[in-house]
């Protein structure tokens, strides 16, 4: 679902400032590609950035930095919203929203099975956000334990 900024709820558009706040944060000298993330567990919010490295699958995403910070901090507690923004090379909001990658969908996929809780997640971009009630509705056919 597609929303404009005044149909956010408070809580979500704050989430959604503290992800757009912590692309500063990211270290993206080769991709140029600045992701911030801010997740909502246990009444907190945890920030998360994307850190690159030379060695590329040494580096990590802002969705995996907070799903991990956020695991090693509260570790029996879901996580109940995810927000990500992205900045571009030349430091602007991206006008739609970037979704998450593979590796981040899958990690997301076995949060939510792990806790049995979907987290809605907040795709932000200037011209509107993308709201989804779980991460089915990125990945529809998943991968979970057996």
């Amino acid at each position: 679902m597609s929303a404009q900024w005044s149909e956010l709820s408070d809580a979500e558009q704050q989430l959604i400032e503290t992800a757009k706040q912590s692309t500063y944060n990211s270290y993206a000298p080769y991709s140029h590609f600045y992701v911030g993330a801010a997740l909502l567990k246990n009444g907190v919010v945890i920030p998360g950035c994307n850190q690159e490295n030379a060695a590329f699958p040494s580096g990590l995403c802002a969705e995996r930095s907070a799903l991990f910070a956020a695991g090693a901090q509260y570790p029996d507690q879901p996580v109940l919203m995810l927000a990500i923004a992205v900045r571009n090379s030349k430091g602007e909001f991206l006008e739609e929203p970037a979704s998450p990658c593979g590796p981040c969908r899958q990690v997301l996929i076995e949060t939510e099975t792990r806790f049995k809780h979907p987290v809605r997640i907040l795709l932000y971009g200037t011209r509107h956000t993308y709201v989804m009630d779980g991460i089915k509705e990125l990945m529809p056919l998943s991968f979970t334990q057996i």
